[in-house]
């Protein structure tokens, strides 16, 4: 069995094409493929934060991740970071333990803005050049640097509640990244113009409104893992064009679509996408350059197990 430290997987695991072509084969395995994915268990600590486990077997893997997952938001306010937890890679065969990740959240910041990046690839525009990002935490940082990968983003804005961090935010991701990157004190300002908008928050009301939408934009929520969570006006998911889930049994119980069903803005029975059936052909994805795109990502098991995956070979590849 191999125990990998957050240290070892920094190393060996950065945000690359690689990664986010790996989680795109995960959203296209879920469309295709007899995936064994369970619902979310999930342990809410009062007033604190929450604990998902997540996991997903896929066929034609060999091994499945099983994630634990603490998300504790008041954390930074003690120095300490919000995500937390650890990866188990076992044997699909066996059962036996291969490897423990003891990643501290950090595979899970990685497939998470690898997803953002595939949602983008498959549904903003390929001229798309400005981005919104809504946040200024880690996941903001990974998120505008996977947007980079797949589209030629040539600047970007940022928008927190709190501006000395959206501030920082920006000057960091600025020097990174080579590109103009601002922080912004109005959230409709960030908005305007932007080709792609990144909602990264753990917000429990809307961030962006529909109001402040344009035709041919792309919005990509990440942050509403949680029945309690809301990032995004309801009327930006009703009138999405399309509307696309990571998963909708998901998204319907915990998403950013629940919201909007729970305000019967959308009909229980209108028909919706997945992001893996649009990356396999089965639905079409952005069809209108003028229409207004929106990927509900609330974080899938399957994601976990390809992260994993992909880390533990990469370590067996180095060698001891």
């Amino acid at each position: 069995m191999k125990i990998l430290k957050e240290a070892d997987l920094r190393h060996l695991m950065a945000l690359d094409l690689d990664v986010v072509n790996t989680i795109e084969g995960a959203f296209l395995a879920l469309a295709t493929l007899p995936v064994a994915m369970p619902d979310i268990l999930r342990l809410d600590i009062a007033d604190r934060g929450e604990v998902d486990v997540k996991t997903a077997y896929v066929p034609g893997i060999e091994s499945f991740a099983i994630k634990i997952s603490p998300g504790f938001f008041g954390n930074p306010a003690l120095g300490l970071p919000s995500l937390n937890g650890l990866m188990v890679l076992l044997s699909a065969r066996t059962g036996l333990t291969e490897a423990l990740l003891l990643d501290n959240g950090y595979l899970t910041d990685l497939r998470t803005a690898a997803a953002g990046g595939v949602a983008a690839r498959w549904l903003s525009r390929p001229d798309s050049r400005i981005a919104a990002i809504y946040g200024a935490g880690v996941q903001a940082r990974l998120q505008l640097q996977a947007l980079t990968l797949v589209r030629p983003i040539e600047c970007a804005r940022i928008w927190a509640r709190r501006p000395e961090q959206a501030q920082e935010t920006a000057a960091w991701c600025a020097t990174r990244f080579g590109i103009p990157v601002v922080a912004v004190d109005d959230p409709a300002v960030a908005a305007e113009g932007a080709d792609i908008l990144v909602t990264t928050t753990p917000a429990t009301q809307p961030v962006l409104r529909r109001d402040w939408l344009q035709p041919g934009q792309h919005v990509t929520a990440m942050g509403s893992d949680a029945e309690h969570k809301n990032e995004l006006d309801p009327r930006i998911v009703a009138d999405a064009a399309p509307y696309v889930a990571d998963t909708l049994a998901q998204t319907r119980r915990l998403g950013e679509l629940r919201r909007a069903l729970a305000d019967g803005l959308v009909p229980a029975d209108r028909p919706l996408h997945e992001l893996g059936a649009i990356i396999a052909g089965h639905q079409p994805g952005r069809v209108e350059a003028g229409a207004i795109t929106v990927a509900d990502l609330t974080g899938t098991g399957i994601q976990d197990t390809a992260i994993a995956t992909l880390a533990y070979r990469r370590a067996v590849t180095a060698g001891p």
